[in-house]
């Protein structure tokens, strides 16, 4: 009676360890239902998905989505990613990811050494809203000839004066932007909020207006992962001894100015004096 209960024990303890085994190791993501293809099967394998994904997106993709649709591990998407950014910038090993070998079987010129081919007109662009296809900034004259056709689309000054006290004091609101600028500056809070630039986000608590902060169509079109990267101010400032030395000049300009307005106020005073018969034979005109 005691071997036949304890034989029924023995398989049960294999599934149990088993199952310990799994829960210690990385599963893979669950493979939705309208996935019935493996990566791999397809020329180019992992690489040459991403690249046909990227390239029909009209948005950056996060690698968490990217690996959900292909069913694998978000690991192994940024790894591609990360060697296909290099390959792009003609700096990249593909050989050293494991993502496509040597040969016309890869998809790409690789040289015997394993370094990518030379620098693409395009880039690989990761930012805060994930991964996307960009051209190359130092193409920008090219681009813009043919996109614009000689018909300028860029942002006024104004609209760049006022994007770039949003992007450095925000949040910040309509009036303060308008203050900084000396004008008013409705106008071209508008165009930026219509191109999608800027946004409204909270309100101030004194004046009760709106908030305005930058948006992250902001940071993607700067090729920034967030607002800590934006390039320090300090560069662009004159020299405190320049700003000292201005302030100095500026000050005895008024004072000469106070001087001069001084003397001519005194100026017309006599005159009027004379012109009123004061002096001389007493007569008042």
């Amino acid at each position: 009676m005691s071997d036949e209960m304890q034989t029924p024990q023995g398989p049960q303890s294999e599934p149990n360890s088993s199952a310990a085994t799994a829960q210690g190791r990385e599963t893979p993501p669950a493979r939705p239902e309208y996935v019935d293809f493996d990566v791999e099967d397809f020329p180019g394998g992992l690489r040459g998905c991403l690249e046909a994904i990227l390239m029909v997106a009209d948005q950056p993709q996060q690698s968490a989505d990217l690996a959900r649709v292909l069913a694998i591990d978000e690991a192994q998407v940024d790894e591609a990613l990360t060697a296909l950014q290099e390959d792009y910038d003609g700096r990249g090993n593909i050989s050293e990811h494991g993502i496509a070998g040597q040969g016309d079987d890869s998809g790409s010129s690789i040289g015997a050494n394993g370094s990518a081919g030379i620098l693409r007109g395009f880039e690989l662009r990761r930012t805060a809203r994930g991964w996307q296809f960009a051209n190359r900034a130092d193409y920008e004259p090219v681009v813009a000839a043919f996109v614009t056709d000689g018909q300028a689309a860029r942002l006024s000054q104004a609209a760049l004066e006022a994007l770039a006290i949003i992007a450095y004091r925000q949040p910040v609101t309509r009036a303060q932007v308008a203050a900084i600028r000396g004008v008013n500056s409705d106008g071209v809070i508008r165009s930026l909020v219509v191109r999608g630039l800027i946004r409204e986000e909270g309100i101030d608590p004194e004046s009760r207006a709106a908030l305005l902060v930058t948006s992250g169509l902001f940071l993607e079109h700067m090729g920034l992962d967030s607002l800590d990267q934006l390039p320090s101010l300090a560069p662009f400032m004159p020299p405190i001894s320049e700003m000292e030395n201005t302030e100095v000049e500026h000050s005895e300009m008024e004072h000469s100015e106070m001087e001069n307005a001084e003397v001519e106020n005194g100026g017309m005073t006599e005159n009027a004096m004379k012109l009123n018969g004061s002096e001389g034979n007493g007569d008042i005109i």
